[in-house]
């Protein structure tokens, strides 16, 4: 396992990361508690869930895993994420101070911890103003609730307006990023990669894997069947099958990938994570796994080091379609500017 620091922070987490969705859901109690021994004990120290996952039952998992193992939570950092509905209630959901105070404390409670690691908006709300949700996170901050503040979800001016506003109101900075982010998706690179690169904040991407695509699980043509995400329901979320299966470059990565996995003796999984990991700004790749099968397949990305040839290879399938401006090579030259010679 290789470990990083946590955006522009002083922790150190490791480059791998155990999300929990299926924690309560698609993975019971038992599975859960083995994923998470397997994780630590391949050196993982870094462990991200939410409290809409499973209605809180992650966090619950996740909080009585602690308890049982004495002494470990001081050798992980915990995040966890609040905004989705938790309740009926019309405050029940959102960024406004009155719900995340509610969502921390629920939080911290179904952990059994003093503080969150790491706590995140788990997405933008056009409700609430944005000084408000900041004020919130530096509040917590303060009261020892919480020890940094991250996002998820963010679009390009959302996450600078945040930057900004940290800094021109002297609150606690806004250190992480968590988006969707794989070589199917890679539209984050025309904004928000580089918002992370200026402002030092760390990048936690999650669905890393394209939401099985990028295993080399399905194939072209054949509506998947069985117990797979997309098998027990083909329209699931942005990986639904009919329409990445009508684009020629979904399949087109997906041989990339099998070649560079070849080529490397691992599998698809281990080539597409160990490319995500050396992407600039990245600190942590979120894993999300069902089975520690499934976990300890994810777990070879972490001392894979793809060399120039194979990144060039993958770079060149996955670009994303591009328009000449303003993320084209015309807007890209018109940034641009060169010292003048000597």
């Amino acid at each position: 396992m290789r470990y990083r620091t946590l955006g522009a922070t002083g922790t150190v987490v490791s480059t791998l990361c155990l999300g929990t969705m299926t924690f309560g859901a698609e993975t019971d109690e038992a599975g859960s508690f083995a994923q998470l021994d397997r994780f630590v004990e391949a050196g993982g120290t870094f462990i991200d869930t939410a409290d809409v996952y499973s209605a809180g039952v992650s966090e619950e998992i996740v909080g009585r895993w602690l308890a049982a193992r004495a002494g470990l939570r001081d050798r992980l950092v915990i995040a966890t994420k609040g905004r989705f509905p938790m309740g009926p209630g019309a405050n029940d959901a959102g960024l406004s101070r009155v719900h995340l105070t509610r969502a921390l404390d629920a939080s911290l409670r179904r952990l059994g911890v003093e503080a969150v690691d790491l706590y995140q908006a788990h997405a933008w709300d056009p409700l609430t103003p944005l000084p408000e949700t900041l004020r919130f996170f530096d509040d917590a901050v303060r009261a020892g609730k919480i020890r940094y503040a991250g996002v998820s979800n963010f679009t390009g001016w959302q996450l600078q307006k945040a930057a900004l506003l940290t800094q021109h109101l002297n609150l606690t900075p806004i250190v992480t990023l968590q988006p969707q982010y794989n070589l199917l998706a890679r539209e984050i690179e025309f904004e928000l990669v580089p918002v992370c690169e200026n402002e030092g904040i760390g990048i936690l991407p999650w669905s890393p894997l394209g939401g099985g695509w990028l295993t080399g699980k399905y194939q072209r043509d054949s509506t998947p069947t069985g117990a797979t995400r997309l098998g027990e329901n083909p329209q699931r979320g942005v990986e639904a099958y009919a329409g990445r299966n009508a684009e020629e470059r979904t399949w087109r990565v997906i041989g990339a990938v099998s070649q560079v996995a070849t080529e490397r003796g691992v599998s698809m999984s281990a080539v597409a994570l160990a490319w995500l990991a050396a992407r600039p700004a990245v600190t942590s790749v979120i894993l999300g796994a069902r089975t520690t099968a499934q976990l300890d397949d994810n777990l070879t990305a972490a001392d894979l080091v793809l060399d120039a040839e194979q990144t060039r290879l993958l770079d060149e399938a996955s670009a994303p379609p591009v328009g000449d401006y303003p993320y084209g090579q015309a807007g890209v030259q018109q940034r641009g500017r060169d010292l003048p010679a000597g």
